[in-house]
C-alpha cells in the first residue's frame, strides 16, 4: 500500500513539475524558500529521497559527484565532462526497444531510464575555460 505523501514531498513534487529541467536539491531549497514555502534543507534531502523511491521524480548524478533531480516525465539522456561538470542533453534514445522488451520479458514495470556518457567535453580537450555552470540543466 502506497503512503500518504508529506506536506514537503508535494511542494518539491509541484515545483519539479513546473520546473523546465533538473535542479539540485540545494537549488531546490533556495528557490523555496524564495517563494515562502522554505523548509530544512535535511528535510529537502529526505522527501527527495522518498520521491524517487516511489517513482514519481528521478535523480541524476552528474561527473561532479552533484546530483539532479526531475520529474519523471520523461527520460533523460546526456554527455557530462568530468572536468568542467558541463551536461549536454542528448535527443536520440538507442534504448526505448529495448526497455519495452525488458518490461515484457521480466514482468518489470519501468518508470524512467537514463543514459549517461562521461569523458572530456570539447572545450577541456583545447584546454579553453568553460563557462560557469547554470543549475538549472535541460
Amino acid at each position: 500500500m502506497k503512503s500518504r505523501r508529506t506536506r514537503s514531498q508535494e511542494r518539491l513534487l509541484q515545483l519539479l513539475k513546473q520546473l523546465n529541467g533538473e535542479m539540485s536539491a540545494q537549488d531546490l531549497y533556495v528557490r523555496l524558500r524564495e517563494l515562502g514555502q522554505g523548509m530544512g534543507l535535511a528535510t529537502v534531502y529526505r522527501a527527495l529521497e522518498a520521491l524517487r523511491l516511489e517513482g514519481v521524480i528521478q535523480a541524476r548524478t552528474l561527473g561532479t559527484g552533484e546530483s539532479l533531480y526531475s520529474s519523471t516525465q520523461k527520460d533523460r539522456h546526456h554527455l557530462n565532462c568530468i572536468q568542467c561538470g558541463r551536461s549536454l542533453a542528448i535527443d536520440d534514445c538507442p534504448v526505448h526497444a529495448l526497455e519495452a522488451q525488458l518490461s515484457r520479458s521480466e514482468g518489470f514495470q519501468i518508470f524512467y531510464h537514463t543514459l549517461e556518457f562521461y569523458g572530456l567535453c570539447d572545450r577541456c580537450q583545447d584546454g579553453s575555460p568553460a563557462p560557469p555552470q547554470n543549475h538549472v540543466h535541460d
